[in-house]
């Protein structure tokens, strides 16, 4: 049997009897081992076929936790939480297996309980053997370990240790369990075994009946409902968690469920600043806070009566005491949004555990049981990152789920038609646009276009859903009455709005203020129909996860977005129960949560939705069983991110077992998200202090060496009266190629199973005319009208012929990339701008090319240049003699320095620089977005023989080029077309001339014989001119009137 064959091997109702071989990798070795996995912190995914090798301390995978105060281990306990938890689960396998239920140790109750999960013939759903397990070890722990002397005490003295160094003033035990593998069930089985023994045994303190259930969210909080005995979806009975006989103790259970949000203390006097300054006059400052007493009264009213409760953690990675100054000097290293996310992770990690631990001061509580699938303290806590929290003391991995079938399993790229690259582009999707993407903000989004985003999230746009749209005609053939869904998880919201317009059509307001329909440009996810219409029962939604779960008021700014959305919504709730105060009565933050909670089920709001755009995680608790792709169009610091975005897919889609009694396998198709996680604690080394350097110009003693230049805000063309031409050459060529604008092909593979390439093929029947109407177009509106003026439509056919002419001789395509890919937002301003760049070439000769200055600051100098760097790379400008006004050369390359030295070695070089901190820069245009070019080096050429070159000099931008990509074309053409013709064409800031040098090897020799060209065609000119002389003298003398330069 081959290992990709047959992914799922284990039975998810019986014990685990054989799992697949992984190498000191985390890979398969294609070995079937005839026993349980053991467990070890292993993420169940393929590596990159190609991938970066680290290098130095980054290298060391495997880290040893050294005993230190500060640290989780010490002398009398090493922190290794893999030993114990397979320790324990050995007593747990051995305690299971007693025949007799009078040798289990624990009381009637439970005996009777645990032979009812373990036998029971279900009618419905049947208790995984993961749940029945991590509930076994809560029993183990609490009944049967005080009876077992040494060997119990082991156990507990770990968890006793454990807590004292983390949460001193709790006790708790941490049930790990992979996402999917139904947390609610272990729930409700935990509180039936308490709730029983308490009923039955009231006076033991081993047992309680009162319970508080802490959730990240309101989602969470929503979907835990069935936990509650009057619930009319219990799991009590709807599951069969306890024997019929059992629900009468049961329904005595006092259960609060709450979101860790709740433990906020509230203002009880609203008070404006006004009137709290005139109310606390000059005495102590105004309390206006409830108590800690009040808190707990208006959170868990039902439970104040009761002594010690247990707390029950949903997602309890977030409930965690930060050590405060590691916490703190971990957030200092972090920068940007990590940094960001590490603060809010932290003050709700304080928010969540000061919360349970007043319920303790109140009420008592003798024990907190987590339940997460990745219980690691995060970054920024003060812990190593992907640190296991230590009383974590049951393991069922994501790998042990998937080889059980619970879990969907994921797919990311391993490989693409890339080469040359460290990995795949698309697993790791932000590193390659995140600096292009916009900020914060609903007001940004609104100024950006949402066809002008980079061309490689494009590009994974459309390969995805190439895949989603062959599984969707899937389903649809099987007669599955609810769409697969396609889930987009984004950094902020304008962002997630361009992302969100981009899939699913928005209006453009037009030049008459009225709005333009652009449709979705993926099909499947429009909300409007073919006619511009919207469509009543959106298939897209937007969606703030982090909103909706605090239960505030939805921001302004998002509401303005969703209003259109939500009131197609609240149509449907009137149109679906014909109650109208219903409908009303739902805030719009409510309903929205409705839809999202009800995505993939049949009936409900949410069972049409496609596509679901997220702005920051989704919601954990988020429990659509029809998610097939997720596309992270985010940064992912840490790998607990990834593992928890991630498996908001993994949940199984159907749960019938196949002939062999096994479940067979689902597939989820993940591009952007870097899943590649050793979930090894991760230490960052110090860095030692550098040098720093003065780097500024020499005044007065170099001030004969300043450059002047100008600084240019654009350009101006005077388009002539006859018609426009193109003069089209090599720099005209646009080859698309898969590192231009994203992989063609990517292959997604699953640790196991069978994988799938991921193409953008259904591009290919766009037709060449459709092409270059749409490049014509784009020429029209874009290069070739006057601010604030009509488009010139006139030009219109003149520009098409043309486009029709680059697109047919000069648009090539390379990798099984396809034509259409160049009417790609990115890609089409580049297309055009090879266009405009040859129409203006036709232009360049007769000044109808001008520079616009900067009207604040039109002239710049070395004069100027004042700064300090830590870069070590520098080279000293003394010469001698000195050829520059600046004292150091800040290097970029080692090409530089080769540069440095051919400009001072050489004798025509009269002074030189080097553009850093400079401000030199040349506006151009890349991608459709407005850019800053940044020369290397300015240097003066005395091109004139003799020693009068110094007035006159030719100033020379430099660019030291090695390879040449599409931005270096784009500049290149700027600088020959626009940049050097315009300035030289205004007259005021003498001669320049442009040059790129790309061999390093030739650097001398190349710009010597370009110096030598120089001097030629200055020799040329100037012989040309003295023709031009003689000939006017020969022909004044002839009509006897004086020559030039000669008195009358």
């Amino acid at each position: 049997m081959s290992f990709y064959e047959k992914p799922v091997v284990n039975s998810p109702y019986a014990y685990p009897v054989r799992h697949w071989e992984l190498d000191a990798d985390g890979q398969p070795t294609n070995v079937l081992i005839e026993s349980r996995r053991r467990s070890d912190l292993i993420t169940p995914v393929p590596k990159a076929k190609k991938r970066k090798v680290p290098k130095g301390p980054a290298a060391q995978v495997e880290l040893e936790l050294i005993a230190d105060d500060a640290g989780l281990s010490t002398a009398e306990q090493k922190y290794d939480p893999t030993p114990i938890i397979n320790e324990l689960r050995g007593c747990v396998d051995t305690w299971r297996a007693l025949p007799n239920p009078q040798q289990w140790q624990v009381t009637p109750a439970t005996a009777r309980l645990l032979q009812h999960w373990r036998q029971h013939p279900f009618q419905g759903v049947r208790p995984f053997f993961c749940q029945i397990e991590a509930v076994e070890t809560a029993i183990w722990l609490t009944e049967v370990a005080p009876k077992l002397g040494a060997t119990g005490k082991k156990f507990r003295d770990h968890l006793a240790g454990s807590n004292a160094m983390s949460n001193p003033d709790l006790f708790r035990i941490a049930l790990k369990l992979a996402t999917g593998a139904g947390k609610t069930t272990v729930m409700a089985m935990l509180i039936a075994w308490q709730t029983v023994n308490a009923v039955r045994h009231s006076g033991s303190k081993q047992f309680t009946r009162g319970f508080l259930v802490v959730a990240p969210g309101l989602t969470i909080k929503d979907r835990l409902r069935v936990l509650l005995p009057q619930d009319p979806e219990s799991y009590y009975v709807a599951r069969e968690i306890v024997p019929g006989d059992m629900l009468g103790d049961i329904k005595r259970a006092v259960i609060v469920i709450t979101n860790y949000h709740a433990f906020k203390l509230r203002e009880t006097l609203e008070v404006t600043a006004a009137g709290r300054a005139l109310l606390q006059g000059r005495g102590a400052a105004l309390q206006t806070l409830e108590t800690e007493g009040q808190m707990l009264q208006r959170v868990m009213p039902e439970l104040m009566g009761i002594k010690n409760v247990l707390v029950i953690n949903d997602e309890a990675h977030h409930c965690y005491r930060a050590k405060p100054k590691e916490a703190e000097a971990d957030i200092d290293d972090l920068k940007g949004d990590e940094k960001d996310e590490a603060k809010k992770n932290n003050e709700a990690a304080r928010l969540w555990i000061s919360g349970i631990e007043a319920v303790k001061r109140k009420l008592g509580v003798p024990v907190v049981l987590d339940l997460s699938a990745t219980p690691f303290f995060l970054r920024g806590s003060g812990y190593a990152e992907g640190t296991l929290f230590p009383w974590t003391m049951c393991d069922f991995s994501l790998m042990d789920a998937i080889e059980c079938g619970i879990v969907k399993l994921p797919r990311v790229p391993v490989s693409d038609n890339i080469s040359g690259a460290d990995a795949p582009k698309f697993r790791n999707l932000w590193e390659h646009i995140g600096k292009r993407m916009p900020k914060k903000g609903v007001r940004s989004a609104g100024k950006l276009d949402p066809l002008a985003l980079p061309t490689e999230l494009y590009t994974a746009i459309e390969a995805l859903y190439g895949h989603y749209a062959k599984i969707f005609d899937s389903w649809q053939a099987q007669g599955i009455e609810v769409p697969p869904v396609f889930i987009v998880v984004c950094n902020n919201t304008a962002t997630s709005k361009l992302v969100y317009d981009y899939v699913c059509g928005f209006e453009r307001i037009n030049d008459a203020g009225g709005t333009t329909l652009e449709n979705g440009r993926l099909e499947l996810f429009r909300n409007y129909d073919e006619h511009g219409r919207k469509l009543a029962r959106p298939r897209t939604l937007l969606i703030d996860s982090e909103q909706l779960e605090s239960g505030e008021a939805l921001d302004p700014g998002f509401r303005d977005i969703e209003a259109d959305t939500i009131e197609r919504f609240r149509r449907e709730i009137m149109e679906r129960t014909g109650d109208r105060a219903a409908a009303d009565k739902l805030t719009d933050a409510d309903l929205l949560r409705e839809v999202m909670n009800t995505v993939g089920k049949p009936g409900k709001l949410g069972e049409g939705i496609r596509c679901v755009v997220s702005v920051s995680m989704l919601t954990e608790g988020w429990d659509a069983n029809t998610v097939t792709h997720v596309l992270g169009v985010r940064a992912f610091g840490t790998q607990l991110l990834c593992e928890q975005v991630v498996g908001r897919a993994l949940r199984r889609q159907s749960y019938a077992l196949n002939a062999d009694g096994l479940f067979d396998v689902e597939y989820a198709d993940v591009l952007g998200i870097p899943f590649d996680f050793a979930a090894k604690p991760v230490v960052v080394p110090p860095k030692p202090p550098v040098k720093t350097t003065r780097v500024m110009a020499l005044s007065p003693e170099r001030d004969a060496l300043e450059i002047r230049f100008p600084r240019a805000a654009g350009y101006r063309v005077e388009l002539p009266a006859e018609r426009l031409k193109a003069s089209f050459g090599t720099n005209s060529d646009l080859i698309l190629t898969p590192e231009l604008v994203g992989p063609s092909t990517t292959q997604n593979l699953g640790i196991v199973g069978v994988g799938v390439d991921l193409t953008v093929q259904h591009l290919e029947d766009t037709r060449d005319n459709t092409i270059a109407f749409h490049l014509a177009r784009h020429l029209l509106y874009r290069k070739y009208r006057d601010p604030g003026q009509d488009p010139k439509l006139h030009l219109f056919g003149q520009l098409k012929g043309i486009a029709q002419e680059w697109v047919r001789d000069h648009l090539k395509c390379a990798g099984g990339t396809w034509k259409a890919q160049v009417m790609h937002g990115e890609i089409t301003d580049i297309a055009c701008e090879r266009i405009h760049a040859a129409i203006s070439a036709t232009l360049a000769g007769g000044n109808a090319v001008r520079v616009v200055l900067d009207p604040f600051n039109p002239t710049g100098s070395t004069r100027h240049v004042n700064f300090s760097t830590v870069k070590q790379s520098l080279w000293a400008t003394q010469g001698p003699p000195p050829k520059s006004h600046v004292n150091w050369v800040v290097l970029d390359s080692g090409w530089e320095a080769e540069f440095c030295r051919v400009a001072e070695a050489h004798p025509r070089v009269l002074s030189y620089v080097k553009n850093h901190s400079l401000g030199f820069e040349v506006p151009y245009r890349l991608g459709g977005v407005q850019r800053q070019y940044r020369p290397d080096f300015i240097v003066r050429i005395n091109d004139k023989g003799g020693g009068e070159g110094q007035a006159d000099a030719l100033n020379l931008v430099v660019e030291i080029k090695g390879f040449r990509g599409e931005d270096a074309v784009a500049k290149a053409e700027t600088m020959t077309t626009q940049w050097v013709p315009g300035v030289n064409a205004l007259g005021s800031f003498g001669r320049w001339a442009f040059a790129e040098f790309r061999s390093a090897n030739d650097l001398e020799a190349d710009f010597a014989q370009f110096v030598e060209r120089q001097l030629e065609d200055a020799s040329d000119i100037a012989a040309a001119n003295a023709r031009r002389h003689e000939t006017a003298v020969d022909f004044d003398t002839f009509r006897g009137l004086p020559a030039p330069g000669r008195a009358p």
